[in-house]
């Protein structure tokens, strides 16, 4: 373990955390040894983590109540390659007893806070970069490579340099259709895609505290997207319940009490960011990068093969109840396609009942197994040479959902249901 110089101030929520789970009293600079409460893997990253635990003489974890792996990427299998990981991956389920969510179970970053497995104040490691997402519930999550989580499974530990934080606050009305997934976005163009590279970020303010859970989860998820380790948030009320109907509904108790951590009043910030949202207007990333951010009056009429609603960003429910109230009694453009994709089975089943599902096929739109779908560009929803596409998923990197030919733009729920009834760049407001 390493220490800088001795810490006068207060703690942020990643300094408390990482203290915690280490034993020691941690600040930013810190590197730690700590006790990790769950680790996961999907099916792009567990091949690698179940030969990694093998090459280090090991045939089980430390705690197959505290270890997950998930197919989600390529589900149901498109090539007999990804099938045979999937086969590795259900023989090592049977071997360890770890949860192993099979085809249609939905995304990684949906089923862990729904399992009743993590609670607020954990730590908490994936094999995939948007394993921050839990930040939304104030755990500490973050992403790491398949040896290290592998490590983790095995061990039980992690090593973690412990990260600086930037603090951003939302403060302001949210205009009518500008959503979370506005606001992140226009961080993301704010400070850039390595504007907090290693380091936490804390979001706060009145703004974050009248958002959804749902909404929350958004922002949290892409947090890596300017190059953060993790996205925390504070937990209260609707995070508790968020926790508790989820335990419920799963038939499953909390694994431990519910145990907000909140930073200090005289926490060290590397920097503080206040955003005034009031004046804001719905967000789009153009090619091919994230920070690559645009008011959406300044690509109005863009042409869009392609609309994707859904994954681990924007899959949830609040996300379809607002493109639902769009679509509904509307067809999609004929020259443009729509692929929604649930972020869980819960969820798909949830939007059954109310009725956004039977909107969405009825408008057209295809309905993918719950999962990352055309996001990662393995198989669902490949776009076609030149194809521009509207998506609300996280990354719009070139080649980023299966063809390095088409051009991906990122915009909230809302923003992709208008403009695939015009085949453009549509601003949400004039339908809502």
């Amino acid at each position: 373990m390493y220490r800088r110089s001795i810490q006068l101030s207060g703690k942020t929520i990643a300094e408390k955390i990482l203290s915690a789970h280490s034993g020691i009293d941690a600040q930013a600079g810190d590197i730690v040894v700590a006790d990790i409460d769950f680790a996961m893997s999907q099916d792009g990253t567990s091949a690698l983590a179940i030969d990694a635990i093998s090459s280090m003489g090991a045939d089980t974890v430390f705690d197959s109540e505290k270890v997950a792996m998930v197919m989600d990427h390529s589900c149901p299998s498109p090539i007999e390659g990804v099938s045979a990981i999937h086969a590795k991956i259900r023989a090592f389920g049977k071997q360890t007893g770890i949860t192993v969510y099979d085809w249609g179970c939905g995304v990684c970053h949906q089923l862990l806070p729904e399992s009743g497995k993590i609670v607020s104040g954990d730590l908490v490691v994936g094999c995939d970069s948007h394993t921050c997402t839990y930040g939304a519930l104030n755990v500490f999550s973050t992403g790491v490579g398949s040896t290290d989580g592998a490590a983790a499974m095995v061990s039980g530990k992690l090593w973690f340099k412990v990260p600086e934080t930037q603090h951003i606050i939302y403060r302001g009305e949210l205009p009518k259709g500008v959503y979370s997934k506005d606001l992140i976005l226009y961080l993301a163009g704010l400070i850039g895609v390595d504007g907090a590279t290693y380091q936490a970020l804390e979001f706060s303010g009145p703004v974050i505290e009248e958002l959804s859970v749902d909404a929350r989860m958004t922002i949290s998820n892409m947090a890596i997207e300017v190059g953060a380790k993790a996205g925390l948030m504070r937990a209260d009320a609707k995070t508790q319940l968020f926790f508790e109907e989820r335990a419920r509904r799963n038939g499953v108790p909390l694994v431990r009490a519910h145990k907000p951590v909140d930073p200090d009043e005289d926490a060290v910030y590397a920097q503080t960011v206040e955003i005034d949202t009031s004046a804001l207007e719905p967000q789009i990333a153009k090619p091919h990068a994230v920070g690559n951010v645009v008011p959406v009056s300044e690509v109005v009429g863009t042409p869009i093969a392609e609309g994707v609603i859904g994954t681990c960003t924007n899959g949830r429910l609040e996300d379809f109840a607002i493109s639902a109230n769009i679509l509904k009694g509307r067809k999609i453009n004929p020259d443009t396609r729509l692929v929604v994709a649930p972020a869980s089975r819960d969820i798909y089943l949830d939007a059954i009942a109310a009725g956004y599902i039977d909107t969405f096929v009825r408008a057209g739109a295809c309905v993918v197994t719950p999962g990352c779908g055309p996001c990662v560009g393995t198989h669902n929803g490949v776009p076609s040479d030149g194809e521009n596409v509207l998506s609300t998923a996280n990354r719009n990197f070139k080649g980023r959902m299966g063809n390095s030919n088409a051009f991906i733009y990122l915009g909230s729920p809302a923003t992709v249901a208008a403009s695939v009834l015009t085949g453009t760049i549509t601003d949400p407001r004039e339908y809502l």
